[in-house]
Parts: structure tokens; sequence; C-alpha cells
């Protein structure tokens, strides 16, 4: 590991007020240009006691704005200091734990998993009109029925067609023969350009789809593409659990990565993760920012720099190798389910290192459902799927408990 060190809380402490030192400060600095201050103290009291043992808390009411991207060009001096944290965090992933070489990405923290695949889509989508004159008629976006929601509102926004790839029901992989079908389809009413995403992890199953899949197809039929990699679940996940993965940055064909902290980091809600190669993200750049220093690369513009500190809090608190323990034991976990499952012979789909267990709804009646709080793959009457997320809350006993209530005479022998 090049960046991703463990950090006694002390040494956390330290360095985060290091770095609101080096941001600017509302209440003795001459800030007269920003159209921002410290959070309300008649609402959010800056002398409380508690926040003297609370870094986290002293950033949020601080109140620094992160707006652009800091890892290329220039950036608003005022909160130096929570954007140097921020690049810190983005190496640790970018470099630690999706293989990127160092300097040779960007990336910043984003409001969620949602706006950093809409970036994506955003990005690409600008790339192939800019580097290849396409006009957006003739750019495609590629995913398979399983992917988040997310890419169907960012086709919506950027007036994108959708190309949806079926899945096997039963394994959840891509359907390899309806793919090539559906991408030769296209390419014959006028697609040249396919902006593709591929799952690492899925919502409801966390199954993951192997990338070469949609490569291998691309360079067969010499079809330009670029390929984006939705980790928004499974990215602080896989690649712990499976260490010898290549879904990251050393496949010369993966292009950008979302990762959400908010999920399996357990960081404040609001904190995704956006990574790509260099010599992308300009594509984005919003040239009417004038007066934003560095301009702006990002959807959301003025974002709040403690997502970025709470990132690196809980990355510096595990360490690599604590955190491969944690994700070790809730593998463990989801392995127990397993086994119960199949003890019982209740039909159930896991992908082999991820922590969702998805149970067929036939053994799962609505008032387990509601006991448990299951998620339906369809909040209607056909919905096929309940899925368990194995988290950190998520004990044996109570595993136990669920998988006493699934009833097997719902689903009765011909």
């Amino acid at each position: 590991m090049l960046f991703w060190k463990k950090r006694t809380a002390p040494s956390q402490q330290q360095y985060i007020q290091q770095a609101l030192k080096d941001n600017v400060n509302f209440s003795t600095d001459s800030s007269l240009g920003y159209p921002a201050s410290k959070l309300d103290p008649k609402v959010f009291s800056t002398e409380a006691p508690f926040l003297k043992d609370a870094p986290l808390l002293q950033v949020f009411v601080s109140n620094p704005n992160n707006i652009g991207c800091h890892t290329c060009g220039t950036s608003e001096k005022a909160f130096k200091g929570t954007q140097e944290i921020e690049v810190d965090v983005l190496n640790m992933i970018a470099v630690d734990i999706f293989k990127a070489t160092p300097n040779d990405f960007d990336g910043y923290i984003a409001p969620g998993g949602t706006e950093a695949n809409i970036q994506a889509l955003w990005m690409y989508r600008n790339y192939f009109i800019n580097e290849h004159g396409a006009h957006p008629h003739e750019i495609a976006i590629v995913a398979s029925e399983d992917t988040h929601y997310s890419i169907a509102k960012g086709a919506n926004l950027l007036m994108l067609e959708w190309l949806k790839i079926p899945v096997d029901e039963d394994h959840r992989n891509i359907k390899e023969n309806e793919l090539e079908d559906i991408i030769l389809r296209a390419r014959s009413y006028g697609k040249k350009y396919f902006i593709t995403v591929a799952n690492l992890g899925t919502t409801m199953f966390g199954s993951v789809d192997d990338p070469t899949t949609y490569s291998t197809l691309y360079d067969k039929h010499r079809i330009t593409y670029k390929l984006h990699i939705d980790g928004a679940y499974g990215g602080f996940v896989y690649p712990f659990s499976n260490p010898g993965s290549t879904i990251n940055f050393s496949d010369p064909n993966i292009s950008s990565v979302t990762i959400d902290a908010h999920k399996m980091l357990q960081a404040p809600y609001g904190t995704g993760i956006f990574i790509c190669r260099k010599g992308l993200i300009e594509n984005t750049l919003t040239k009417e920012a004038e007066y934003v220093e560095g301009m702006d690369l990002t959807l959301c513009g003025s974002r709040s720099g403690a997502n970025a500190v709470a990132v690196w809090m809980i990355l510096s608190t595990y360490g690599p190798h604590g955190w491969f323990e944690k994700i070790s034991v809730l593998q463990m976990r989801t392995l127990w389910l397993c086994k119960a499952l199949e003890k019982k012979g209740i039909t159930f789909f896991r992908e082999p290192y991820m922590n969702i267990v998805t149970i067929s709804a036939a053994y799962v009646s609505e008032e387990t459902a509601a006991r448990f709080d299951l998620v339906p793959q369809k909040h209607d009457p056909t919905n096929l799927w309940y899925k368990v997320v194995v988290m950190d809350h998520v004990e044996i006993d109570q595993l136990t408990l669920l998988v006493d209530a699934l009833d097997v005479t719902m689903v009765m022998p011909l």
C-alpha cells in the first residue's frame, strides 16, 4: 500500500485540525467574497464542549466547500486543507484499492453513487462528441437489466438510448449471444459509440459482470467504446473478498469507477466516489464557472468537505488489514446463511465474493418480509425475490431467526 495507512485517533485529530487551519476561518479571516460562512452559530454552536473530541463535527461546523476537482489544475484556495484530505482519500482508493497508477487519475467525492454514475455517462458522451465528432444520436449506453436505476436516470437526462442487456435468471450473467445481437442491431441503425457500464455488485443481487464480456465483443467487431465500472455497492467488498480480481485499472479497457462510501464503509449518506483515468474529466469542464478557481468539472458543483474527511477517518481507523478482517467476518456470516438455506432446501442467489443473499419470494411470507424488513425486487405482486444484505449490524443470531421463519411448505412439490 502506497497511501493507505492505519492512524491512531490522536494522529487523525491532529491532521484534521491542521487541515482546518489551512482552510478559511469565517470567524477570524476577512473573507468578504464568498457566498458562504460557517454554520449558523445560533443553531450549530461552535462552543459545544464535545466538539473538541469530535474532529468530523468540527469540520461539519466549519462548513468547507470542496467544490471542483482537486486532482488536476488549481482549486479554491480558501479550502486548501480539506481539499488535500480529499486527494489523500482518492489516492487510497484509486491507487491502493483499484490499482491506478499514481498521478494518473482524476476524481472527486460525490454526493452519492447516482451522481458518480451520471458523471461517467456525461463525461463519455462529451468525450465522444469532442474527440470523435459524434452526434448524440450516434451514442448509446450499454448496461444489463440488473443495472442500478441511476443509469436509466442518466440516459434520460442526457437523452441517450439505453441498450438493456438481458441476464440469465439463475446466475445473473450477461447473455452473451443476446448482447452481440443487440450491439450489432444498434450499429445497423446508426449507433457508433458505446458507453458501457459493468456492475461490480448489483443493488438487488450483488452480481458481478465480467467486463471482458463487453471488451472482447467490442474488439472482435472493432467497436468504439468506453467502459465504466459501477462498484457503488461492491467497491469496498469485492477487492478484499476476491484479492485476485482484475476489475480495476490494471485492465486497460476500464476507464472509470464509481464507489459508494455510505454503503459498506458506513460513511454518512451522500458520500459517493468517482475516479477516472487522466485525460477524460476535462470533457465535463463548465467554462461558464469563471468565478470558481480552477473552474468546475463536477456535476454537483458545491459539496461538503466533511464527506471526504469522514471517508479518510474510516479508512485511516481500519487500515488495509483491519478492513480486510472486517470484510472477512461479513463473508463468513454470509456463507453461514447460504449453508443454512441450502440445508433447508430454499432457493437463493449469491455472488460468491459478495455479502448479499437474494432469496426466492416463494419461501417468504408477507409477515416474514415485514418482520425482518426484507427488501423486494419489486414492490408489487409480481415480485420474485427478497434480499438480505449482511452488513455490520447483521449477526448470526438474527440470521438464524430468519431461516427459521422461512416456510418451505409454501412451495409444494409437483
